[in-house]
């Protein structure tokens, strides 16, 4: 069936890899994009649980620009004007979202071959080269991708990176997430964020003032609560039709960063990450998404909890996060792991 898909734009084919475990979870990922394709779990009432929205076919991800499952870099989330700026210099990058950069520009690592170091039945590693003015990015970058199941339900995602030049890394997945049996509006399910302050944005996606207390607003997910409940509530959540915002987390080591629980309380998700913040989407634009079964997604039919750094931190050292600027001799490391649970 592969075979009769349209190939990508480098013309190979596509490459599959599925994993699984003990407890007879599956988790699927193809090369193009690193991306996650598919995580099956079973629950005790015998039945299986699809936990990620995803397209029919691997050619059907090249007809959608919500980024689903895949590896986003070098820099993941939005840059202001679509340029750095350091100790002096200025580069120039390629804009995609207006006069701003989002995910990395317009053939970002989402869009790219990476290639297959190593697999096994459990875990596969992706590398990617980026050479020196990519997207108008300075230095070459090599990035690892590690995926790894395990018997527990963890899926973790391990990135490595170097470069030979100062760089701004920020690799996310953008994966969106559905735990109910079947996959509609998202908004029922409950969430719960390990952090205490948010930023505010303006209508492209920007911070508009600094991480702000989330006390008395609907960006307060301390307690479990449906993403329903305060929905729309207020002036920022308008301005981006729902929740697409970052959350500066709580450092508490082997903590959950962030608890997902089905509408019907059967699945639940725990995000485990050493990454500095959060971004929230509840899925605001994605009507018209390929799905499976030759369907379309709806609007709010999937959540991203896409692990990394603030928006445009590059231009904000002023925040409470470590710097996101990777230089020459150092190596980026970061881990998120998703453990998927019946409740």
């Amino acid at each position: 069936m592969l075979t009769e898909n349209p190939l990508p734009p480098d013309g190979q084919p596509w490459n599959i890899t599925t994993l699984r475990n003990t407890a007879g979870m599956t988790a699927t990922l193809m090369d193009w994009g690193a991306t996650w394709l598919s995580a099956r779990v079973p629950l005790p009432d015998g039945s299986v649980r699809e936990a990620l929205l995803g397209c029919d076919t691997p050619a059907d991800y090249l007809q959608q620009s919500a980024y689903l499952g895949a590896i986003v870099g070098r820099y993941a989330n939005r840059i202001a004007g679509a340029r750095l700026e350091q100790d002096g210099r200025c580069w120039p990058l390629a804009a995609n979202e207006g006069k701003n950069q989002l995910h990395g520009g317009p053939q970002g690592f989402d869009k790219r071959r990476w290639e297959i170091l190593s697999q096994s039945d459990q875990a596969v590693t992706y590398r990617l080269q980026s050479v020196n003015g990519d997207q108008g990015f300075p230095g070459n970058l090599q990035v690892l991708v590690c995926y790894q199941l395990d018997d527990d339900n963890q899926l973790s995602i391990s990135y490595t990176a170097t470069v030979d030049q100062a760089c701004p890394v920020n690799l996310t997945n953008h994966a969106y997430f559905n735990l109910d049996a079947r996959h509609g509006d998202a908004r029922q399910h409950q969430l719960q964020l390990n952090a205490d302050f948010w930023l505010p944005v303006d209508a492209a996606g920007l911070p508009a003032a600094a991480p702000t207390s989330v006390s008395n607003s609907g960006f307060d997910f301390r307690q479990m609560k449906t993403l329903a409940r305060d929905f729309l509530s207020d002036e920022q959540q308008q301005l981006k039709k729902g929740y697409d915002h970052g959350f500066l987390l709580n450092r508490s080591d082997g903590e959950p960063a962030a608890r997902l629980c089905s509408a019907d309380g059967k699945l639940m998700l725990s995000v485990i990450t050493d990454a500095p913040a959060l971004q929230l989407y509840s899925g605001n634009y994605l009507a018209g998404t390929p799905a499976r079964d030759q369907q379309r997604y709806a609007d709010y039919q999937g959540i991203a909890l896409e692990t990394g750094f603030l928006a445009d931190s590059p231009a904000h050292p002023e925040w409470s996060q470590p710097a996101c600027w990777l230089q020459p001799g150092e190596t980026f490391h970061s881990t998120t792991i998703y453990r998927l649970t019946a409740c």
